[in-house]
């Protein structure tokens, strides 16, 4: 297996092979030298090529195209390792780790199309088959994980949870503000909404007057449907539970941390559980669902479709009485 540490790389989007010509063209030879000669011209438009990418003295080349022998015995000899057919999407991720440029050609290959980020490379064997490793780059603005699973589903699963933390981590870095979670923040809510729909005023234009106190109520008993769901799956008490949860947060207004254990259905305090949630996602989640309820609000009626004329002739003759002979 091979190591290289502090490897020169460089990336390659052309085949180390002979080219064929655009058009069709037939030789005829009449002779063994002939034939020699165009295996000599094949050989040394290959060469070329090589000693293009050997005159910068790398250690490691990648490329998306093939590599034929007559390649993969000069670099050999020159002591280079070099990767075929490697995915683009692979070929742009290692070039965002090691600071190599993507080349078209080997004649346009300059000094500063190397890549010298990488610390080391090298070849491992994980199971049955070989993994290539560019490790310890020294800026990278990519990389790669590699799962592993006893079988296809248990590896979906890695996969997608895997997925989903990625996705939270990066909500937190964007917004790095979090909330308590199990359902405490939507009981919270539903408190603050409930006061507010219940408040007395005297005032002719109070914007809580009347029916429009309706829509607060509306929403403060959507809210509380997070922690009764919560108490439902985990098999406690609903009516119980939800009770004193909300008598908690009605008792100890500034103190909107108390939700539910999702795994006992226990009344907790989050932030001494450690149960926190992104509140890009909880912001995100509350507008999506207002604005669908006014979507559906704003619907005034429902045109139904047509019956086939077949369905309805059908339809007439269920009724009938019995038939006459």
């Amino acid at each position: 297996l091979r190591r290289i540490e502090n490897p020169r790389i460089i990336l390659l989007d052309c085949s180390l092979e002979y080219k064929k010509g655009e058009s069709q063209t037939s030789l005829e030879f009449s002779g063994e030298p002939d034939f020699t000669r165009m295996l000599q011209l094949e050989e040394e438009s290959i060469r070329e090529m090589c000693q293009d990418i050997i005159a910068l003295k790398p250690d490691v080349i990648v490329t998306e195209k093939g590599i034929s022998d007559v390649a993969t015995h000069f670099l050999a000899a020159a002591g280079i390792s070099a990767l075929r057919r490697a995915k683009k999407s692979d070929n742009n991720r290692i070039s965002r780790a090691t600071g190599a440029s993507i080349v078209n050609e080997t004649s346009d290959l300059k000094e500063q199309d190397v890549g010298t980020g990488c610390g080391l490379f090298e070849i491992r064997k994980i199971g049955d088959e070989y993994y290539a490793f560019f490790d310890q780059c020294k800026n990278p603005k990519a990389c790669t994980i590699i799962l592993r699973g006893a079988n296809k589903d248990v590896l979906n699963e890695i996969e997608r949870n895997f997925h989903d933390a990625m996705n939270v981590t990066r909500n937190v870095m964007l917004e790095p503000r979090l909330t308590p979670g199990g359902g405490a923040v939507e009981m919270a809510l539903s408190r603050a909404l409930d006061a507010m729909s219940n408040s007395q005023s005297d005032v002719k234009d109070d914007f809580f007057q009347g029916v429009e106190k309706y829509p607060y109520k509306a929403v403060s008993r959507a809210l509380e449907i997070i922690p009764r769901t919560l108490i439902q799956n985990c098999g406690a008490n609903v009516i119980k539970q939800l009770t004193v949860l909300r008598a908690k947060h009605h008792q100890q207004a500034d103190q909107f941390s108390w939700g539910i254990d999702g795994e006992t259905g226990q009344i907790v305090d989050m932030h001494q559980f450690g149960i926190w949630e992104p509140i890009a996602v909880k912001m995100q989640t509350i507008k999506t669902a207002i604005e669908t309820a006014i979507l559906l609000l704003r619907i005034d009626d429902i045109v139904s479709g047509t019956k086939k004329a077949s369905t309805l002739t059908e339809g007439s003759g269920q009724g009938d009485g019995k038939r006459k002979k």
